[in-house]
């Protein structure tokens, strides 16, 4: 009788075996059949966009040649209608910029496959150099910056000939960005007052502390407005030996969570709680470094001169 119960239970245990080697077969047959086809389905789309972006550099090319021609006109008839005009602005400044990088980590196995985000603070250098020219704003950059980076540097153009009083349609604007660290892409408007600060700089003659960053957008009127990722470009500015760092006033409170464990019986649960903390006195007591509010590019210009 026993020998016939452990006969049954091997083939039993067999026959579980082999039917879950089937089933582990052919679903990573299956799993590696739907990768093939997401596969193809996005070489397919890569190699559509691929041609879309071609065509939209050669508009673009175009459009530039046209916009250039028209500048030129502008220039040379602005100087017949306005005696005072000057064609050719020039000058150049340099100052560290701090920012904020993401990446994505995964972590595990196959199937539990763990994503997450991390965020980190970084230096970029950002110069400018104004030439004559044709009105240009020129961005070059290491790495890559997306469109939103150009566009806050058209804005901090209009804001430096408004606080100023010069008028640049007669020059070229050209930035220099380059990470001090092999960095992702790096994209958004939070470098717009520190490049208006460079401009000025640039056409006043003012020499820029190495020793002083800041952060924040910049509108056409000259507000320094909010931006993120306030507590990694601080620590990144002291990692850096900076001594000031000049922030928006709107970012001058911030939440961080405080994890907190309660036990019920034999369960741990942990909280996160938010806790309010005013920004100067939380950066300048945990990372180190002397904190500046600002509401405007007046006040940027107040704390560097």
């Amino acid at each position: 009788m026993g020998k016939k119960i452990f006969a049954l239970v091997s083939i039993l245990l067999i026959a579980s075996v082999t039917a879950n080697v089937y089933f582990i077969s052919n679903q990573s047959q299956l799993n590696l059949s739907e990768l093939k086809s997401q596969i193809n389905g996005l070489e397919k789309a890569n190699a559509a966009l691929s041609n879309e972006l071609y065509q939209t550099n050669l508009a673009l090319q175009q459009a530039r040649t046209q916009l250039d021609l028209y500048r030129g006109q502008i220039a040379e008839l602005k100087s017949q209608v306005n005696p005072s005009f000057v064609a050719g602005e020039e000058g150049k400044a340099q100052l560290d910029a701090p920012a904020v990088m993401r990446r994505v980590e995964y972590g595990d196995e196959y199937p539990f496959y763990t994503r997450r985000i991390v965020e980190e603070g970084t230096m970029m250098q950002v110069s400018v150099d104004i030439r004559p020219g044709y009105g240009r704003v020129l961005v070059e950059t290491k790495p890559l910056m997306g469109v939103v980076f150009q566009d806050a540097a058209n804005t901090a153009v209009v804001a430096a000939e408004n606080y100023t009083g010069c008028d640049l349609s007669g020059s070229d604007v050209i930035f220099s960005v380059e990470a001090y660290a092999e960095v992702p892409e790096v994209d958004g408007p939070s470098a717009g007052a520190l490049m208006t600060t460079l401009i000025i700089a640039a056409l006043e003659n003012v020499t820029l502390p190495g020793d002083i960053t800041m952060t924040g957008t910049i509108s056409k009127e000259g507000h320094v407005g909010e931006i993120g990722g306030v507590i990694e470009k601080a620590t990144a500015a002291k990692e850096n030996n900076k001594r000031i760092f000049i922030l928006p006033h709107e970012n001058s409170r911030f939440v961080r969570y405080e994890g907190v464990r309660k036990q019920y019986g034999i369960i741990t649960v942990t909280k996160q709680n938010p806790i309010v903390e005013d920004t100067k006195e939380y950066i300048e007591r945990n990372i180190g470094i002397q904190v500046e509010y600002v509401d405007s590019i007046d006040d940027v210009m107040k704390i560097i001169c």
